[in-house]
């Protein structure tokens, strides 16, 4: 199947209506998703937040409305149509959503399986234990089952097989969920750092307004069965739709802001202190030729030109350290039969 030329926006979401009964869930819901964007995406319990996503992802099928991801509609195409789009795609859901009798490893190849039957099974190996990494996970737990790990843990194996196909597009179901605020900061870091290093384009739903105020880009508000506002946090913040305020400007989201205030305050501290200290240091510098570098007291490249720029591009670039989840305790994983496909395959 060939492609279609790239638009700005990754989702477009028309006219949706969703459904169970005589519950109507969404009715006349319109969105689109920019192409490299942390969207959030927020709403009161029962707006849908999840009904959305499965939509999106083939899993719920709408009854009626039109949806359109990298430019292809999903809606009524072929399977072997389908399975090209769903390649393109990584899905977190909420929990993780592990298969508890396969080892981290395991479950990271079971999207390989599906769509690259003949990857040579050493190959598959390779890829799952750089995945496993990738998370922040140690090198140690593809062995492990569900059983055995934390929650933050079974949250960074979910996110480990979410990423097992290189997407282009990344769905994440409250993936902080559950987890303590330094095992959520953690996770909010290392979703930044893979979206900023992969190019990813990233849709979560949440109810942390941490992470709203620390990574996202803009915020989807589900409200009256449909998307009432998109926008950034501060443009938000002028509506004056009484759910939004009461989201944003309640106790929680005061200290949300404090918060952030707070570490972009010390951010920005920090790069006045180390900013002066450069200063300081540059008159007691000797002149150097271009290419040559010094060593700090670590034995480490501290400055030059040429070379430097040259050591530091062929740098690389690893996602964000693993901070495990210290308040949760393991619980044995869902079985195969109650389990989300990773892939969002029916």
């Amino acid at each position: 199947m060939a492609r279609r030329p790239q638009s700005d926006h990754i989702i477009q979401v028309r006219n949706l209506k969703n459904g169970f009964g005589d519950q109507i869930v969404h009715d006349g819901l319109d969105l689109d998703v920019r192409r490299g964007e942390i969207l959030g995406v927020v709403g009161g319990s029962g707006t849908g937040k999840s009904v959305l996503m499965r939509s999106i992802i083939g899993l719920q099928p709408p009854l009626a409305g039109d949806i359109t991801v990298f430019g292809e509609p999903t809606i009524g195409r072929e399977e072997t149509e389908a399975v090209e789009i769903r390649k393109r795609w990584g899905v977190l859901f909420q929990g993780g959503a592990l298969f508890s009798t396969l080892t981290v490893a395991e479950n990271v190849e079971v999207p390989l399986r599906e769509f690259y039957r003949d990857l040579p099974q050493a190959l598959m190996d390779e890829i799952a234990s750089y995945k496993v990494v990738m998370s922040g996970l140690p090198a140690d737990a593809g062995a492990k089952f569900p059983s055995e790990l934390s929650g933050g843990m079974k949250k960074r194996a979910g996110l480990a097989r979410a990423l097992a196909l290189d997407p282009e597009l990344l769905f994440l179901d409250e993936p902080t969920a559950g987890l303590d605020p330094i095992g959520a900061g953690a996770f909010d870091e290392l979703t930044r750092s893979l979206q900023k290093t992969l190019g990813l384009t990233v849709f979560l739903i949440t109810h942390d307004l941490d992470s709203l105020y620390a990574i996202c880009d803009r915020v989807a508000v589900l409200a009256e069965k449909k998307v009432i506002a998109v926008d950034t946090i501060p443009n938000l913040l002028k509506l004056d739709h009484p759910w939004i305020q009461e989201y944003f400007n309640g106790p929680r989201g005061r200290a949300a802001v404090a918060t952030q205030e707070a570490q972009d305050g010390k951010a920005g501290d920090d790069r006045q202190g180390q900013g002066a200290g450069e200063r300081g240091d540059a008159d007691t510098r000797p002149e150097h030729h271009p290419t040559e570098v010094d060593a700090n007291a670590d034995g480490q490249p501290s400055r030059g030109g040429l070379a430097e720029n040259q050591a530091r591009d062929a740098a690389p670039t690893t996602p964000a350290s693993h901070v495990e989840d210290r308040n949760s305790t393991p619980n044995p994983g869902a079985g195969r039969a109650g389990t989300e496909h990773p892939t969002g395959a029916r």
